[in-house]
């Protein structure tokens, strides 16, 4: 144990499914140690299962660990806009979307710092023997950044007693910059063997028991971001979520993972659900952390453009697809994490034109391989936290 905290440092301030995991796992598995939680905005957030956060420049100097996420491709005017209510958010993006001077100069003032990737702080952030850590992040776009977003992130990064990144094309760029990194699962994959009994009580009760009354034969936990929005995409996804239920036999439950903006609207919900077949789709409302864990470790099939809601999947051993936004330039975070880390046997990102098989694809995945695969990666994320963990006292 160190006699210094640990400031856990992430975009656990906003409400994002993945980032409000992250404190809960570390906490988990550093046992002994004094934490403090930091965003870039003060936020309390224990409503939905999360943690009540300061913003970084208000605590006290400890060891500094960014506990995971796509840090490294998060730009100040992305991480200003997420942190604002949805009527601010739109006022926001109105005033500054096509200004980008006026946009950073906004995100400055906003977030009080003039880092270009705000959630990647340095040294000055640390007490003195202090330990600077960045914990399984990713950044798949860190190469195609313009070279003064990425220097003083890139001076950070060198400056870090450990850099784990969770997919080999934030590897290769990093390495490609001189950055010495290692290969580290999503911190996510820890989910059940950390807060098992916790997901297991909220699983007993409220929506998540709820559904499973509902949809006795099982049911496929979809959840999907505003990048669906348009009608004609609305309509290829219900015609696939339909097609995916009728030929499995499963229900649709319809799950928000994110509310901050830029992340799911709850109005496409209702959108799909009005274009599928009476009794096939039921929307889950509750935007709590572990009901939305229950109602994922509970599924037959949990298909999502979530990152995190796949890796909860994984951890849980259950079969998971994922959704491809219908716009996208080229790999993307969760091309990049099936790439490094999932079975071959399993669909990676899938058109929704492709819902049918893909789903009977993985349904036929074996159950011991897939609850196999979940305990490797759990293997190798304790592998790479016990590098790095001793750091913590002085070692």
């Amino acid at each position: 144990m160190s006699d210094l905290p640990c400031v856990v440092f992430s975009a656990f301030d906003r409400h994002n499914f993945g980032d409000l995991l992250f404190p809960h796992l570390l906490a988990a598995q550093l046992r002994g140690e004094r934490f403090a939680w930091a965003g870039l905005a003060a936020r309390d957030l224990r409503r939905f299962g999360g943690h009540r956060v300061t913003a970084l420049g208000t605590k006290r100097r400890g060891h500094l660990i960014h506990a995971g996420g796509e840090l490294l491709g998060c730009r100040a005017y992305e991480a200003a806009v997420m942190l604002q209510d949805p009527a601010a958010a739109a006022q926001a993006i109105a005033r500054y979307d096509r200004d980008p001077v006026a946009a950073a100069a906004w995100a400055a003032r906003e977030l009080g710092t003039a880092r270009a990737l705000p959630y990647v702080a340095g040294r000055d952030a640390v007490a003195p023997h202090g330990r600077l850590i960045f914990n399984a992040v990713g950044g798949v776009d860190w190469a195609a950044l313009p070279l003064p977003t990425r220097a003083a992130a890139r001076a950070a990064l060198a400056a870090a007693d450990w850099v784990s990144v969770r997919d080999r094309i934030t590897l290769a760029a990093l390495r490609a910059d001189g950055i010495d990194a290692s290969l580290c699962p999503d911190p996510a994959v820890m989910v059940r063997a950390c807060c098992g009994e916790t997901i297991a009580r909220y699983a007993a009760r409220g929506e998540a028991r709820a559904v499973r009354a509902a949809f006795p034969q099982g049911y496929i936990a979809c959840q999907f971001s505003a990048e669906f929005g348009d009608d004609a995409t609305l309509d290829a996804l219900a015609q696939g979520l339909r097609a995916a239920a009728t030929a499995s036999g499963l229900g649709v439950v319809l799950f928000q993972a994110g509310a901050a903006p830029w992340h799911d609207d709850a109005a496409l919900y209702d959108a799909i659900r009005q274009r599928l077949p009476d009794g096939m789709a039921r929307r889950f409302a509750s935007l709590h952390l572990w009901d939305l864990c229950a109602l994922i470790a509970a599924s037959r099939v949990t298909l999502s453009s979530s990152l995190h809601a796949r890796v909860v999947a994984l951890a849980y051993a259950r079969p998971r697809l994922t959704l491809r936004p219908p716009q996208g330039d080229g790999p993307d975070k969760r091309d990049a994490f099936v790439a490094a880390w999932e079975l071959d046997a399993l669909p990676g990102c899938v058109a929704s034109a492709d819902l049918a098989p893909a789903v009977a694809a993985a349904l036929a995945v074996p159950h011991a391989q897939r609850e196999a695969h979940a305990a490797s990666l759990e293997a190798a994320y304790r592998s790479s936290l016990a590098e790095w963990r001793p750091l913590l006292s002085g070692q």
